[in-house]
């Protein structure tokens, strides 16, 4: 009986379904903050010091910047200090994702990496970080791995035992409370004609109330609400999108209503999840792509593979800056690769696989997590037999007024069609407001009425 209950014991812990086995000792809770950051990423160096130590991160604007200017380069003096192309694939493959060797191989002459000194940018305030030090020794999944509790406003697993801890630290990653945007997204054509889609969004993110608790979060159960109107162009003018996203999604699953311009009615949308296509993308991307992935992680067996040092996007402030055109970024294949800045960072590689009887047009997904801000920077996308279907890149920087480290850019490329989705365009318009004053009133069906009929 003793042997079955350790046995027991070690299936859950590999499924990551076991609440028990996710806490950690307060002796490794307390490295958060001495050998390892605040969000539990390596505080030192690399071996070869081309990742430097992590210093805080940026805890100060830049001179001038004030809140709503788009966020000037702290490092606009930094030079790029090599380029991979395809000619010289080769020597730097060990530092790439399979996604980013095959855009090279389908765009030869076209892409490009620049690669910059690697400056770690990311911070959080220091509730949050208390916040992640305490959930640390407390944060459980709920049985079967769908759901968190015993955590609330920081990272729920900041020394996480599997994958199924480390994508919901993704999840639940700091990106400040009540949040309002204007952003834009594009699927240009192989030509790189393109049509711009407006979206007015606004997020509530419960958990990350700074007066938020575990227990308050088990009472109502409420992660995050997004509400999304597409305001251009005239033809999808109205369209919109209610999500209620759940912490056990176990006890509730994801609640969600979308507003038809053409019946001028709300109905209930239980579809919004997982592969169904994502709000006017053109196919091409899938519900849960969105923040590169939301939502429950039920339909995967997660695998926490390791770290490992590869380029990623990271302070993609030339990407961000208000001096740029659309036009400039959305290029026929790609974004325009002198926009882009890549750096050295340490990752986890979290590997999903479909279970057994579950059904997802993605057979196998992989992340990479950074580790300062766990935001997944990059994810490749298996089809069911086997083959890369999608790449997605998180362009992230630095929000100097939160702070947070978040994305500015999220890039969707389906190597079939040869075409991209980029979401979050915001260079041309207003900047981001973190001071939002939003309550859940803002959250209900009659809301997202009155904003369609807008």
């Amino acid at each position: 009986m003793k042997k079955l209950a350790i046995l027991s014991a070690a299936v859950m812990f590999a499924l990551g379904g076991g609440a028990a086995v996710a806490k950690v000792s307060e002796a490794e809770a307390a490295k958060l903050g001495t050998s390892l950051t605040p969000m539990g990423g390596e505080m030192a160096a690399s071996a070869d010091g081309s990742i430097p130590a992590w210093n805080g991160g940026i805890t100060a604007a830049p001179a001038g910047y004030k809140k709503g200017d788009h966020h000037p380069d702290p490092y606009s003096a930094d030079k790029v200090e090599y380029t991979v192309t395809k000619a010289n694939l080769e020597q730097y493959k060990s530092l790439l994702t399979p996604g980013q060797i095959k855009l090279f191989e389908l765009y030869p002459d076209t892409f490009k990496m620049n690669v910059y000194k690697t400056q770690r940018s990311a911070s959080a305030p220091q509730w949050v970080y208390d916040a992640t030090k305490a959930n640390a020794s407390r944060a459980e999944l709920v049985q079967g791995g769908n759901g968190v509790v015993g955590a609330a406003v920081g990272i729920p697993f900041p020394i996480p035992q599997n994958g199924l801890e480390a994508i919901w630290n993704h999840i639940l990653r700091f990106r400040g409370v009540d949040i309002e945007t204007q952003r834009n997204q594009a699927a240009p054509a192989k030509g790189g004609g393109y049509t711009l889609v407006e979206l007015s969004e606004q997020l509530r993110f419960e958990y990350s109330q700074p007066d938020m608790t575990p227990e308050k979060l088990k009472e109502n159960n409420t992660l995050a609400l997004f509400k999304q109107v597409v305001t251009q162009p005239a033809r999808l003018a109205g369209t919109a999108l209610l999500v209620k996203e759940t912490l056990d999604q176990e006890a509730l699953p994801r609640q969600a209503w979308t507003y038809n311009t053409g019946q001028r009615r709300v109905r209930k949308a239980p579809n919004v999840a997982f592969d169904t296509p994502g709000t006017v993308s053109d196919g091409l991307r899938t519900t849960d792509d969105y923040d590169m992935f939301n939502g429950s992680p039920s339909r995967y067996n997660w695998e926490l593979v390791g770290k490992k040092e590869i380029l990623i996007p990271y302070n993609d402030y030339k990407l961000h800056s208000d001096k740029v055109k659309y036009d400039d970024i959305l290029t026929p294949g790609h974004i325009n690769p002198d926009l882009v800045r890549w750096e050295k960072h340490r990752v986890w590689e979290v590997k999903a696989t479909l279970k057994d009887g579950m059904r997802h047009i993605y057979k196998t997904r992989v992340f990479f997590l950074d580790e300062d801000s766990w935001q997944v920077s990059a994810t490749d996308m298996y089809d069911n037999r086997d083959e890369l279907y999608r790449v997605a890149f998180a362009h992230g920087l630095n929000y100097y007024e939160v702070p947070a480290h978040w994305s500015t850019l999220e890039v969707f490329h389906d190597l079939q069609s040869r075409r991209y989705l980029a979401i979050g365009l915001d260079n041309e318009g207003s900047m981001y407001d973190f001071d939002a004053k939003l309550s859940a009133s803002d959250f209900t069906p009659d809301a997202l009425r009155r904003e369609g009929v807008r």
